[in-house]
């Protein structure tokens, strides 16, 4: 998809991008730039001033691609959430000594040990 100048309207600090297609729908997806910052601080992305400029182009290129799903004719059409057929598989849970590890085998590898524990450096601050 191809986005020109004529696509694209800035209005209230929202950048409006209109994406028609189809001759019959047309979307506008709005994006803040509070909102792409909202969206790479969730994904745990840093964003320059280029990607930052790039981006509505490119999530609203998404967004359309995403939406051409809307003009299918799925009449008939069974939903379903996976395409393999496979059923759940159960089994008994069974205990196999063979495969256990004693404490010390299991920490005699660690780099670092506490009272029979494997001790690690804390993920979470106060």
């Amino acid at each position: 998809m191809n986005v020109t100048r004529n696509d694209i309207e800035i209005k209230n600090n929202k950048i409006l991008l209109n994406l028609g297609y189809n001759n019959h729908m047309s979307i506008k997806t709005l994006l803040t730039k509070e909102e792409i910052l909202h969206l790479a601080k969730l994904a745990g992305l840093t964003l320059n001033d280029s990607q930052l400029r790039r981006l509505p182009n490119d999530l609203s290129s998404v967004i359309e691609y995403m939406s051409k799903i809307k003009t299918l004719d799925t009449t008939g059409i069974k939903e379903t959430s996976q395409v393999t057929n496979l059923k759940n598989v159960f089994r008994e849970d069974m205990i196999e000594k063979e495969r256990m590890l004693t404490q010390e085998e299991a920490l005699s590898n660690a780099k670092n040990t506490y009272n029979g524990y494997f001790r690690v450096k804390a993920i979470f601050s106060n």
